[in-house]
């Protein structure tokens, strides 16, 4: 995935540089490198549910928050 910006007739430099770093952003390209510079273990399936037991919890929590704003 190259990522080309040749300048455009009298465009600065520094404008050059900007208009480059922004479609590396858009891009992914440096999160992307940034994830596979170090492994990460998989979860373990306890380690999963425990994280999705405890997202319904904050889910249902908020539901609550939601009908009744004097909690």
């Amino acid at each position: 995935m190259a990522i080309h910006a040749h300048k455009k007739g009298d465009e600065s430099n520094d404008r050059l540089q900007q208009r480059f770093k922004k479609q590396v952003q858009k891009s992914g390209l440096l999160k992307m490198l940034r994830e596979r510079n170090v492994y990460k273990h998989p979860l373990t399936r306890r380690l999963q549910r425990l994280r999705a037991l405890k997202r319904e919890g904050y889910r249902a929590a908020n539901k609550k928050k939601q009908f009744y704003s004097n909690m």
